[in-house]
């Protein structure tokens, strides 16, 4: 009997890395289908201005979109001065709710640095305008924080 003996005494078996290229792979892709680039499908046109003085928002997960520019689909179709808020076009009466529903979705110490980013097309009327910041202005009279968003113009 002491013909067989064990060869690798008090050695584990190697683990075969062979799949870990297949399993990368396969956890790369699952996060490429599932990932969502863009939140917001816009139903209005949305050329933005340009502007030479341009600076950034600090935080943008705390800023809430509103678009504003010409519609694009269904009745609403070449209708200039169409306001879509989130994922649905709304009239100007809709913003207090729009405005209240952003502050409810955050967290109490986070509603008070709030931006409100207006995306308005470039062919949108200042008069329209106007009208959806007097509204944001009437939903928060002490402050309420109102950026306009452009393209930076380039200077050659």
């Amino acid at each position: 009997m002491g013909k067989f003996k064990r060869k690798n005494e008090g050695e584990s078996p190697k683990i075969s890395t062979a799949s870990l290229p297949d399993i990368v792979f396969m956890l790369l892709f699952f996060f490429m289908v599932a990932t969502v680039l863009r939140e917001v499908e816009l139903k209005v046109s949305n050329e933005l201005p340009k502007a030479t003085e341009v600076s950034k928002l600090q935080r943008k997960s705390l800023v809430s979109h509103i678009y504003v520019g010409s519609g694009k689909y269904g009745k609403w179709k070449g209708e200039k001065n169409c306001l879509q808020l989130n994922d649905a076009i709304a009239e100007i009466k809709d913003i207090p709710a729009f405005v209240l529903a952003e502050r409810a979705a955050r967290h109490e110490d986070e509603r008070k640095l709030i931006w409100t980013s207006l995306k308005a097309d470039n062919s949108a009327e200042m008069y329209f305008i106007d009208q959806v910041t007097t509204e944001l202005r009437r939903v928060s009279p002490m402050g309420h924080k109102i950026s306009y968003t452009t393209k930076k113009e380039v200077n050659k």
